[in-house]
This record gives structure tokens, sequence and C-alpha cells, in this order.
């Protein structure tokens, strides 16, 4: 996926029109992003060199990441300019950048794919934690900074009593000795140690709580995350295959939405508070997903099929799903506009037509 990319450009000129992001507040600063080549990421990265293109705002992006293959290709746009800078470096590392000073850092280091919590769970405790940590303490040198941390859904855990809907303010909990738990419990004390930071040294930062993202960008190759699954199959042209009666409701958030949300926390939200960023207008089953992925492309001749296996591999989460209240994002000017037959069209076309 690249920066010329026609659903990308769709894109960014879609979030430049939303006058609830107040854009303005970028102009001539400096923003780290870790996880640079990460689906969220990278979409913040395009749009803030985006703004510099076609509004001059003179952003200073600091793009830090492990892959330097990768970085290169995604970026390829930007590599040469004096606003843009990649760093190669492991989160897990003390942050090194030519320059000291930055005003904004969005934390956004992190795997959430089964396959990796399978094969690497201390690498994504790591990241997690070490990681944040080496954020933090290159926040404390800064003269005035704000991070955003890209949190998740997962940390709520499972509820004691059955709730309908979940504020920020409410927890469950967790099997420490689960393997999945590698990724919601490293989350967790991410945001303790953020906090911590905030009381001890008055780091100002917000967190999001997000659910199921997913658009162009996405891994689709081996993830092992349902959204990316079944994208993968549409985009080789194979049937779907659930690997259980697809009676598991989400609600997919799209990726500008899911963008839009990160900004407005970034530039709008209240020091120290965790926000819940989800699309809650249309939870329905998995299953549907699929099959309005092979209604969308009749052409391609893919079907739904099932292969359930007799036991659920320790990479997926086994919670059930529970909707996230999200008024308080939506008190800063949010709301989510793609709805998933667009959000589906626009992903699955993005991997056919890269420049």
């Amino acid at each position: 996926m690249y920066y010329n990319n026609r659903i990308v450009q769709e894109d960014m000129r879609c979030l430049a029109k939303r006058e609830e992001i107040p854009v303005e507040l970028l102009k001539g600063k400096r923003i780290l992003i870790t996880g640079a080549n990460g689906m969220l990421a990278t979409y913040l990265i395009y749009f803030f060199m985006f703004l510099n293109e076609e509004k001059s705002y003179g952003i200073e992006v600091y793009a830090l990441t492990r892959n330097k293959e990768k970085a290169e290709a995604r970026f390829s746009s930007f590599i040469g300019k004096d606003c843009f800078s990649l760093i190669f470096q492991d989160v897990c590392d003390s942050i090194a950048l030519p320059e000291s000073s930055v005003d904004y850092i969005i934390h956004a280091a992190g795997n959430a794919s089964p396959r990796y919590i399978l094969e690497d769970p201390v690498g994504i405790i790591k990241a997690n934690t070490i990681g944040t940590i080496n954020i933090l303490e290159f926040a404390k040198k800064q003269e005035s900074v704000k991070v955003a941390y890209l949190s998740t859904r997962e940390i709520y855990g499972k509820m004691a009593e059955e709730v309908e809907i979940i504020g920020e303010n409410q927890y469950g909990v967790m099997d420490p000795t689960e393997l999945r738990s590698c990724y919601p419990e490293s989350k967790r004390i991410a945001e303790t140690i953020l906090e911590s930071y905030r009381h001890q040294y008055g780091i100002d930062y917000v967190t999001l709580r997000i659910a199921h993202s997913y658009g162009p960008g996405m891994i689709i190759n081996n993830d092992g995350r349902v959204m990316a699954d079944f994208i993968s199959d549409i985009v080789q042209k194979r049937d779907i295959v659930l690997k259980s009666t697809g009676d598991a409701i989400r609600a997919f958030c799209y990726i500008t939405d899911a963008i839009a949300g990160v900004l407005i926390a970034l530039l709008k939200g209240e020091s120290g508070r965790a926000y819940n960023l989800a699309n809650e207008n249309e939870p329905r089953p998995i299953r549907e997903a699929a099959e309005l992925l092979t209604e969308l492309f009749p052409e391609r001749g893919c079907k739904v099929r099932y292969q359930i296996p007799e036991v659920m591999s320790e990479g997926y989460s086994k919670m059930g799903r529970v909707k996230l209240d999200v008024q308080e994002l939506n008190k800063l000017g949010w709301d989510c506009r793609v709805n998933l037959q667009t959000g589906l069209r626009n992903t699955v076309l993005s991997f056919e037509d890269d420049v």
C-alpha cells in the first residue's frame, strides 16, 4: 500500500474535510510516530504529509520503525524531504532522534496479530511495557509534549456480571496464565505506566482503546485476525473459510474513522483520560461480514465455507463482545461515518490499485 494509491488519496481528502479535527493545531509541529509500518501509524503519517503537500502545514514527521525495507517502500514518496525522517530502531531501545524536541508523540508500536501472540508473546509484552517506558523517558526530556497511546478494547477483560455496554471506568478480569493475555495484560500495564509518568513527571497523555479497525495498509497475509483473513481471501479470489459458526458479533471501524478519533483525542482530549474508539453503528455476526464481501465482488466467484476445528487456537480471544460506550469521544465531536459496505470495498480495491 502506497501513498499515491487512489483509495488512499480519496481517504486523505475525506479526512482533511472533517471539520471536527482541529488540524490547524498541527501547523509547524514536530510529531514522532512509533510502529510506523502499522496500519494506523502509516495512515497518520500519510495524513500529516498530505497536509504538508496540500496546505503547506510544515509538519515535521519522525517515523520510527524496525523494518527498513518495508518502511522505505511505504514512505518512498517522502524520502529525502526535509519534513520527513525515518528512524530505524526497536522501541525497546532508548529513543534516539536527530532532533530532541517534539510536540506530539503517537505511540502505536506493538503487535496484536494472533500469529505473533503464539510465536512471540514476550516480544509483544516488551513493546507494550519497555517500549512505553522508553517513549515516556524521551517525553520527559521535551519542553512540552502530548502523548497519544493506541491501546485496545481488550483491556476490559471479561465482566463479572453481564453488561450491555462498557464505559471507560468499567473493568473486568483476565486470566494472567492464559497465553492470549500477553497482549491485553501488557496493554493494561502500559496504561498504568502512562498514568504513573503523568503523576510523577507531569507527562500529558491520552489513551485510545480501539476496537476492530481495518482498511488499506492492513496486514492480510498470515495475520490471523478475522477481517484480515476475509480481505486476503477476496483479494486472492479464494473462498472465505470460517473456523467457527460465524455467530460472534463484531463492529468494524474503517481506518479514516479511527484516524479521526485518534487525532481528535490527541488535539482536544483531556490529559490522563482514556477514550473508547469503536464503530457501534453496525454490529453484526462475522459470517455476515464474510457474506457481504462475497456479494460486493461476485465476479470473483468466492463463497463462504465452514471448517470448524475441535479446539480453538490459543491465539484468539475467547471473550464475548460487549458494546463500547463512545460518548466521551462523541463529546469532542467525533462520530463514525464510513459504513461497512464502503469500507470493505475500499479496502479490497486498495490492494489492487497501487501505483
